[in-house]
Parts: structure tokens; sequence; C-alpha cells
């Protein structure tokens, strides 16, 4: 290379340097020292690095840790929609009637004004008309704990139990028009034994035979405390009205009974502080006071008047949970003492007709029944059931009271005389025509013979209906 070569390269090969140890210094200061506005220590990084993701160390044995995941803007609280007023309590008690997915029995009979009160049905299970189905929807009869939920339609086994209540109706209907009979019962018996699907048996028996029927499907909702109630003008001792659900009474009875009522006309003339039309018949008189909570208690008290009156057709009165009307509500008087049961308008209308007090003229069947689980303690009730099982079984000894129990004089006035009808377990025969029908809707996948009937009915403690529905229909076999 030429010496003029040599000195026109000087002056590039020193600026070169010259940049190189810049860039040099520049590395060696932005390792030192980062600005705020400078990306070159996330970008020299090392790759071996990991992120720090936010986790904490693991919690020591024993230690209890909460992990909420948090929602949109990090509060951590539920975005969904929550349930509209009285939604839930909807949900809770919703009845449903029908399985699309059971098969349907083509043997099933339904029963008929003539054929229920017949004993050659006992032992079967029969079909429940739909119209009849319809009025024990409005009364609510049927209950959440029952199943009807499994199977194509509501159908119903005619027990010895069911038939010697559809005797009571013949009974009563037998008698003359001048001195007919007022029957009283308790339904009695072991927890799920069907206390509460005889009394919607009982019921379905008195619609199919056009009886006025009026059922108070849980005696709980009386006397909770959830409804507004209010002294009674001129009562001594004070008594105390519930408007709401008088009302809502007023509106069951309408619906249950709107062929019946419909056909028979107010004959008097009621004082009701509502105005009412000219002609009236007993279905607007009953939906005038559905419609008027205000004014639903005089129009019971109407209402009732015009059914008691000569010629007119026989009643059946129900109720279920009878117990919790049997002690003090949930109700306080002005001078915030507990109200008792019987002191409620629509419990002491139920009571006097239980007890004996009052009759039905026209005939008919005051039907209730105790419960086993969910029941308050009711010392007196007991004590009156054990008693009058003494008497009806003709024992010369009769149980005694406990004195180391408080006794509730107003219940054992009002069960003096009562009658009993207990609840017992089905006869293999009986359980054998209920399992039978299992299988032919498709919820029993078994061969229904002797030994699986025995075996059944045995873990069934002796035929009890739940627990035999609980062992064949609900659990897999």
């Amino acid at each position: 290379m030429s010496s003029s070569i040599c000195l026109r390269r000087l002056p590039q090969l020193s600026s070169e340097s010259s940049i190189h140890s810049s860039i040099g210094s520049r590395n060696l200061l932005s390792s030192t020292q980062t600005s705020s506005f400078s990306t070159s220590t996330a970008r020299f990084a090392s790759p071996l690095m990991k992120k720090k993701t936010g986790q904490v160390a693991a919690p020591k044995r024993g230690a209890k840790t909460l992990n909420v995941k948090k929602g949109r803007g990090g509060s951590g609280r539920d975005t969904g929609r929550k349930p509209a007023i009285g939604e839930r309590k909807a949900l809770r008690k919703r009845i449903v009637l029908s399985n699309t997915n059971a098969l349907e029995v083509p043997t099933l009979q339904d029963l008929t004004k003539d054929n229920v009160l017949d004993k050659a049905v006992e032992g079967k299970v029969m079909g429940i008309p739909g119209e009849v189905v319809d009025a024990l929807r409005a009364v609510e009869a049927f209950k959440t704990s029952q199943g009807w939920s499994l199977f194509r339609r509501p159908a119903a086994l005619m027990r010895k139990e069911t038939v010697q209540i559809a005797e009571l109706v013949k009974q009563v209907e037998a008698g003359e028009a001048k001195a007919k009979q007022t029957i009283r019962k308790v339904l009695v018996g072991d927890k799920m034994s069907g206390k509460s699907t005889l009394v919607l048996q009982g019921l379905m028996i008195a619609l199919l035979r056009n009886w006025v029927v009026i059922n108070l499907p849980d005696a709980k909702d009386i006397v909770l405390g959830h409804t507004e109630y209010a002294p009674l003008p001129g009562s001594t001792p004070t008594q105390y009205y519930q408007e709401t659900y008088t009302a809502t009474l007023l509106s069951q009875i309408a619906k249950a009974n709107s062929e019946i009522l419909s056909k028979i006309q107010v004959t008097s003339k009621p004082a009701l502080p509502i105005p009412t039309p000219p002609k009236l018949n007993l279905l607007k008189l009953a939906e005038l006071g559905a419609a008027n909570p205000e004014a639903s208690w005089p129009v019971f008290v109407a209402l009732w008047k015009e059914l008691t009156l000569p010629g007119r057709p026989p009643i059946m009165m129900a109720i279920d949970n009878l117990a919790h009307v049997m002690r003090n509500s949930e109700y306080l008087s002005a001078d915030a003492k507990p109200v008792h049961a019987h002191d409620l308008t629509i419990v002491r209308h139920f009571v006097d007709h239980l007890s004996g007090t009052k009759t039905l003229p026209n005939g008919g069947i005051i039907l209730a029944a105790e419960t086993k689980s969910n029941s308050p303690a009711c010392p007196a009730l007991d004590y009156s059931i054990q008693l009058a099982e003494a008497r009806q079984l003709g024992r010369e000894v009769l149980p005694e009271w406990n004195p180391y129990k408080v006794v509730d004089m107003r219940v054992m006035e009002c069960l003096r005389n009562m009658e009993v009808l207990r609840s017992n377990g089905l006869s293999k025969e009986e359980a054998r025509a209920i399992m039978e029908y299992y299988a032919a809707s498709g919820m029993l996948r078994a061969k229904v013979d002797a030994p699986f009937v025995s075996e059944r009915w045995t873990l069934a403690g002796q035929g009890n209906i739940g627990e035999l529905e609980r062992a064949s229909v609900r659990a897999r076999i």
C-alpha cells in the first residue's frame, strides 16, 4: 500500500475507533443508570430471567386460604342477576305433575263419580281426571315432597285407608236430609306414611262426588306471622283476622268449586263493606272477597252462611300440619303477649267444627292430618291422639297424662272427642300393585316378582309408602 493511501485511511480509522469507544461507554452508562423514558434495560435484559407472576408461597400445612376470583372491576362481587322478589319461593313451591320421559300406562283407568265409592277399586292404582287435578292444584293439595313429577300423569293407589274415607263419604250421603252427619277424623301415622296423600285423596273423592271442598294446605302458614292481622271489631274475647290469607283462601275456594258455586244464587242480603251487584251467585261472591282483601273476612262469613243453608251440597274441610295450630302463634297482641292460634278467625272456624262445637247442617267431613317431618312439640295433641286410639281399640286402661309436661287446656278441650285414622304401612298386595305401576311407567327397571316385592317391602319398614318409593323408584337398581 502506498503512503498516500495510508494517509487517506488514517482519519477514517480514527473516526471509527472513536465511534466504537463512544458506543462502549454508552452501554456501560446504560447498564448502571436508566432513564425514566428509556427502554434499554428491558431490551438488553437476560432472556433467562422469568417475569414475576404475583404468586405467593404455598400456605403452611393446616393453614386455610380463600381464593376469590375477582370479577370485572376487580371487586370480587358476583355480577349475576339477583332473583326477583318471590322468585325463589315460587321455585321452591313449584309443583310438576307430568314427566314426558315416563311411559304412559295403557291399563290405567280413571276414577269417576260412580266407581270412586266402589270397593272393587281397593288395591288398584287409578288415574285422577284432569278437571279434578286442576281443582286439587287450586287448593294446593299437592306437595313438593310427593313423587308426582316422576310419572306421566297423576294417579293414586286406592289403599285400605282411602277406601275407609270413601266409606265415610258414602255414610254422609246416605244419611237423612234432616240429620246429616258431621264426621271428624285426624290422620296419624309414622313419617312418610302417606298422611298428606290421604288428605289429597279425601279431597279428590269429595270433588268427584260434587262436594264443596275447603283446604288449609299448611297450618304453619297461618300462624307463622308472615301475613297482616288485625283485631276483629266487637269480638269477645278478642280475635284476629288475616285479610290477605282469607282473600287467598277465597280465591282457592272459587277456583276449585267454580262449577258448583256458579249454580247457587245468593238468597240473603249480606252486610258487606263493599258494593255488590244485584244478581249474585256464590262464585261471584267468593271472587269479590278475593279481589278485595279488606272485605275478605265478611265475605267469607257470608259465603259460609250461604253454604250451610238447607239444600246445599256437603262440605269437606281439610287441614295439614295440625300441630302448628295447637299452640301459640307468632303474632302478638296489643300488650305484647303471644296470640294463641285458636284466637285467629280462620283457625277458630276450623277448630269449632273439629271439636264438635259446630256442625255442618248439610253433612260433611272434617279432615285433619298431623305431621312428623316438621312438627312443633305439642304434648296435648300427642296425649289426645293416644287417648283416642285407646278408646277406639276398646282398652280398659287409658294412658295417663305426664304431670311434668305443660298442658294446654284449650287444645285438650278441642280434641276431647276426636277420632283418629292411622295411616299404616301398605300390605304386600298393595305394595306389588304400586310397584307394578312403577315398572309400567318405566321408573322401575326390575322384574316385579314375589321375592323382589318382599325385599323392598321389608326395606321400606313393612310397607311405608314413602320409603317404598325411595327404595324402588329413586334408588338406582
